[in-house]
């Protein structure tokens, strides 16, 4: 595939990203060779599921020997209701779409997608939807044996409201629900240690027992060496109150070895600075923090290490739901860290990890629901050769 002037090319094996580091241009040469045989794109059957083989954890796997997976990602997973015709109010939507969804899950999903290896830990209620998303996972080749099931308490829901530009406000029924519940004594700490990056946000934080949980199994991969990444996703209407949010938040940061946040969780958690502020960004960046990553939505990204800060720009596309495109850009940049951590220290060779990023955050908009929308690694590629035509 060729277009004209100097040769860009992407290579990519499990998922690994190679390209000149700039900003793609139409003058330039595109070259792809993607792998026939990447893992995690194919959808194995669904497994048979009844409340008395489950016995309060997801399902094993199917006997066969597997790698661990290379990220583990820790937190919520739940249905979300999204309206089938944007610009309405939750009221006046004539129906809503079903979609699984949860940010934690959607990365783990996200990646899988791409052709990565990932995990998900959680928990869901005893019930239809619960067992549904244990299967969506298991459809999407992502590891679900540190997933557990709740009999007295339901599955999360979440109602969406979309602007007619795509953009979302949350409506949760959580009181309490099944992710809330997960106990230290639940974790499948094996999993967690195995893994070369730990994910997590921070809705996990909210309340007992699945704060302890979360701190406990943030330390353990700690201590084991694995990376530790967090995406804030800021929900306020579920925490007590904006402070308590900010001080909770801010609490785990300083353990955590890659941050995303986004331009609004920047402005919140400064009480009103300028996100734009590259010196306000910088109060954010504590001393052990390999990488902050900063979401602009259609803009693309700032990232910021000790040594090098930068913008990469995004793709435009036209814009049906915004939600999970943060979580598909995590997904996107994770799954090149865990084939090359040696990314962190490449200025040039992350830049080109956050462009492929960008291309899976961008291609998640285009289709109504989370998980439903993420991308595989050929659509985002595509994208990316499109983009230079």
């Amino acid at each position: 595939m060729a277009l004209q002037a100097t040769t860009t090319t992407f290579s990519f094996s499990a998922p690994t990203f190679r390209s000149t580091p700039r900003a793609l241009t139409s003058k330039r040469r595109l070259s792809i060779t993607a792998s026939s045989s990447s893992p995690g794109l194919s959808s194995p059957p669904l497994l048979s599921l009844s409340r008395s083989n489950l016995k309060g954890r997801a399902f094993a796997s199917d006997g066969s020997t597997q790698e661990s997976p290379s990220v583990v990602c820790f937190g919520e997973m739940l249905i979300d209701f999204v309206p089938t015709t944007s610009g309405l109010s939750l009221a006046q939507a004539p129906a809503f779409k079903k979609a699984p969804g949860g940010a934690p899950a959607n990365v783990a999903v996200g990646i899988a997608r791409l052709g990565g290896s990932s995990a998900f830990i959680g928990k869901v209620g005893e019930d239809e939807f619960g067992y549904m998303l244990a299967n969506i996972l298991k459809e999407n080749n992502v590891n679900n044996e540190g997933m557990r099931f709740d009999p007295g308490a339901r599955t999360a829901l979440a109602f969406v409201t979309l602007t007619n530009e795509g953009e979302r406000e949350f409506m949760f029924y959580r009181n309490p629900s099944a992710d809330m519940l997960l106990e230290e004594s639940e974790l499948d700490l094996d999993l967690i240690k195995q893994a070369k990056i730990f994910h997590y946000g921070s809705i996990s934080l909210i309340t007992e027992p699945c704060k302890s949980a979360h701190i406990a199994a943030a330390k353990a991969a700690k201590e084991a060496g694995v990376i530790l990444s967090y995406d804030p996703n800021l929900r306020l209407p579920l925490w007590p109150s904006a402070d308590n949010a900010r001080d909770e938040i801010l609490s785990v940061w300083d353990t955590a070895d890659i941050i995303k946040i986004s331009e609004e969780e920047i402005e919140f958690l400064t009480k009103g600075e300028d996100p734009y502020d590259d010196s306000v960004v910088r109060k954010l960046f504590h001393p052990k923090l390999k990488l902050l990553l900063v979401t602009e939505g259609p803009e693309g990204c700032r990232y910021y290490t000790k040594d090098f800060s930068g913008r990469v720009h995004g793709l435009k596309v036209e814009v049906v739901d915004t939600t999970g495109a943060g979580d598909a850009f995590v997904a996107g940049i994770l799954s090149q860290l865990a084939c090359d951590l040696s990314l962190l220290q490449d200025e040039e060779r992350l830049r080109e990890a956050l462009m492929f990023a960008n291309a899976c955050g961008a291609l998640t908009v285009k289709e109504r629901g989370a998980i439903p929308a993420l991308p595989t690694k050929e659509a985002v590629l595509d994208a990316l050769l499109k983009a230079v035509v």
